[in-house]
């Protein structure tokens, strides 16, 4: 008989009792996922870790608004959006451009979890990804690379369920499109 494995425990009440090794506990989580998703948006290293770091800051301060613990993820990554949204209307959506992605920084765990897709087609993919509007590939990201849902989606990104699903189908139809058609 297999065991059936547990769901991830995350020491939200802890850190909400301002237990420090229980916040990191949770950075190390969630920072290489959020440190991508991030960069995917923002296309600046530097920007990406500070955003990161701002995300954080943010959830400390305002971790007693949590009402769900197991919803830490998606709280997470709505206050990281929302971070990305202030920087994008600050710098007026100029998006910064590399033909490569750059290794994560220093320090960032790198596990086979957290990989967007395999070495030989990522600079293909992300040269998509990058034509798509910043809303689409939003989506895109939370729902294929960080596996959210798409309510939790909806409550990250703070739209109706009906937006991101056409977010989504708009998206998946744009890359179909910029890939030459191909089809799953």
């Amino acid at each position: 008989m297999l065991a059936v494995a547990e769901p991830e425990q995350l020491p939200v009440q802890q850190a909400r009792d301002g237990k420090p090794e229980a916040w990191d506990a949770l950075f190390r989580r969630y920072q290489l996922p959020l440190y991508v998703y991030v960069f995917e948006l923002v296309r600046n290293e530097q920007t990406s870790l500070d955003i990161v770091q701002e995300t954080f800051i943010a959830a400390v301060r305002h971790i007693g608004g949590l009402r769900d613990d197991e919803k830490f993820g998606s709280w997470l990554f709505g206050i990281a959006h929302q971070k990305v949204i202030q920087f994008w209307r600050k710098h007026g959506g100029k998006e910064i451009l590399f033909d490569e992605i750059p290794e994560p920084p220093d320090g960032f765990e790198n596990s086979p979890d957290n990989l967007l897709i395999r070495r030989e087609q990522e600079a293909e993919f992300m040269n998509l990804l990058n034509q798509l509007p910043l809303p689409q590939r939003s989506v895109l990201l939370l729902h294929f690379v960080e596996d959210f849902s798409l309510e939790e989606i909806a409550r990250i990104t703070d739209t109706q369920l009906g937006t991101v699903k056409s977010r989504l189908h708009y998206a998946k139809k744009a890359l179909r499109k910029l890939s030459g058609g191909i089809e799953k």
